[in-house]
């Protein structure tokens, strides 16, 4: 197997898991409520976004383009809420914000490796609506996402101070951390869509 098809195959595989949790948290919501949905989806998510690790693989090996540090950084900050977090002081799940978290990431990735899927299968070919989905939705999805981070990190500081003084310490350390953060990936993201929206006439529109 080469690279491509190597590639090809984990986003493939990465949208569909990242598919699966968006369809259990719609499913469980209605029927059980925000309190409970962390039951029937934080074991499945944890692992899903803990496949991501290789991301960080990919990276040191020059399998993809993306900066080690840059993908270290952003996959470290979810396994912090997963298994730092979530895992450790699940009375924290209990709270809407877990649910707005998950939902959040979830159509994100479901986006993001189907557009990377499409466009190493099928290089400047992408579907006009992924790649407005890929360079759009991140407007509400961001901030909904990192703000749920934050509040979810927030609801944990007291179990978390109880367990070890010096963990509540990191833990909010990295909550000050999250608001420099959030502005530069945020406005990074903001150009990424510049210059891609600059190109996106130039070229048939895909429907499929």
């Amino acid at each position: 197997m080469n690279t491509k098809s190597y590639l090809i195959g984990y986003n493939s595989v990465s949208a569909f898991l990242w598919g699966c949790v968006l369809v259990r948290l719609m499913i469980l919501y209605p029927l059980v409520g925000f309190k409970f949905v962390s039951g029937g989806v934080a074991d499945f998510t944890r692992w899903v976004q803990t496949m991501a690790l290789l991301e960080v693989v990919h990276s040191m090996l020059g399998l993809v383009k993306s900066p080690i540090v840059t993908t270290a950084m952003q996959i470290a900050s979810r396994l912090l809420l997963v298994w730092g977090v979530v895992y450790m002081f699940p009375d924290c799940a209990v709270s809407p914000a877990y649910t707005t978290m998950v939902f959040a990431w979830s159509v994100t990735e479901v986006v993001r490796y189907t557009y990377y899927a499409y466009n190493l299968a099928r290089a400047k070919q992408v579907p006009n609506m992924l790649v407005w989905l890929r360079y759009n939705a991140f407007y509400i999805l961001y901030p909904l996402g990192a703000g749920s981070e934050m509040f979810l990190t927030f609801l944990s500081l007291d179990d978390a101070q109880a367990l070890s003084p010096l963990y509540a310490l990191v833990l909010k350390v990295i909550l000050l951390i999250y608001i420099p953060g959030f502005y530069v990936m945020f406005t990074h993201m903001i150009k990424q869509r510049k210059r891609v929206f600059k190109n996106i006439g130039k070229r048939p529109m895909k429907t499929e």
